[in-house]
């Protein structure tokens, strides 16, 4: 079989689906060059990675048996065009939720510990500043307690935090209220019709002033206008992002020049751990539909 992987960023999980396919099997990179349409003319299974997939894909391949994303989130592909040609989509769910709890971590504690302004003082040679804050007692929100959220969460309990919570599907009074108590907010759901744009003017002027942000999910969860907005005014203490409302970003975004913002490139998900487990999944499936068995979390 004849796999495609098209999109942005995980080149290293490609290697490790490659190290755990039978030899029959040939796993390629997009080139931008040609056409995507043109690519995936003699293709079996389609491996994309934040990139839509939209139905003219769908129906590009002439034998397309398979749609696998390698990560939980499903929503760049068209499942309704997947469903009518009958093409199974299946994700990677249970397999970086550890990783990305982690990096949440790491996002709270750059922004309690103002990290972009300590590298500022180290590069001048300056030393005890600045000042942060101490995580023990705070109280920590969790939007979203699925794997990842609740990873964090047992994290957050390990060093002292309040945890409370609320799920993507709870009412908005249910949301407000939750961040009106919290001094980091953590966001952990998917990107939906219902959550994009969830955390918006609304949602940032109930929090606590001082309060920290970190979205580990996805960008339009977050309204970037009231974002921006709330950091302006110094409502919001500092944003942590690992998601962008538009990836690949901009260098030059304003946003990451802030003292108060720390980002990463999208990587929260991003292991040896984590890529060894996608790695199993992938190949796995691929070896399946190759038997004509079920591949393993089939969502239509």
């Amino acid at each position: 079989m004849r796999i495609l992987f098209c999109g942005t960023g995980w080149l290293e999980v490609v290697d490790c689906i490659r190290q755990r396919l039978d030899p029959e099997h040939t796993i390629e990179i997009w080139d931008r060059t040609v056409p995507l349409a043109e690519a995936l003319a003699d293709v079996d299974v389609i491996l994309p990675s934040n990139m839509r997939i939209d139905a003219a894909a769908i129906a590009a391949p002439r034998r397309l048996a398979l749609i696998q994303q390698p990560a939980a989130g499903t929503e760049g592909i068209d499942v309704d065009a997947a469903r009518a040609r009958g093409v199974p989509v299946c994700n990677a769910p249970a397999t970086n939720h550890v990783s990305v709890a982690e990096a949440a971590l790491l996002l709270i504690l750059s922004l309690a510990r103002r990290l972009p302004v300590a590298r500022r003082e180290l590069a001048a040679a300056r030393i005890g500043g600045p000042l942060g804050i101490e995580l023990r007692g705070k109280a920590l929100g969790i939007v979203g307690l699925g794997r990842s959220g609740s990873a964090l969460a047992d994290a957050a309990r390990g060093m002292g935090m309040e945890v409370l919570s609320v799920r993507s599907r709870d009412s908005r009074a249910a949301l407000l209220a939750m961040l009106a108590r919290c001094d980091v907010v953590s966001l952990h759901c998917p990107e939906t019709p219902a959550t994009r744009g969830m955390i918006d003017a609304e949602a940032l002027a109930a929090m606590k002033p001082g309060a920290l942000l970190v979205n580990c999910a996805r960008g339009g969860i977050v309204d970037r206008a009231a974002l921006e907005a709330a950091l302006g005014s110094g409502h919001l203490g500092g944003v942590g992002l690992d998601v962008f409302w538009r990836e690949p970003w901009d260098p030059a975004d304003p946003l990451l020049a802030r003292d108060d913002v720390v980002a990463l490139p999208h990587v929260a998900g991003s292991t040896a751990e984590s890529f060894a487990r996608i790695a199993d999944l992938v190949a796995g499936n691929v070896h399946r539909v190759a038997r004509g068995d079920e591949p393993l979390h089939r969502l239509v």
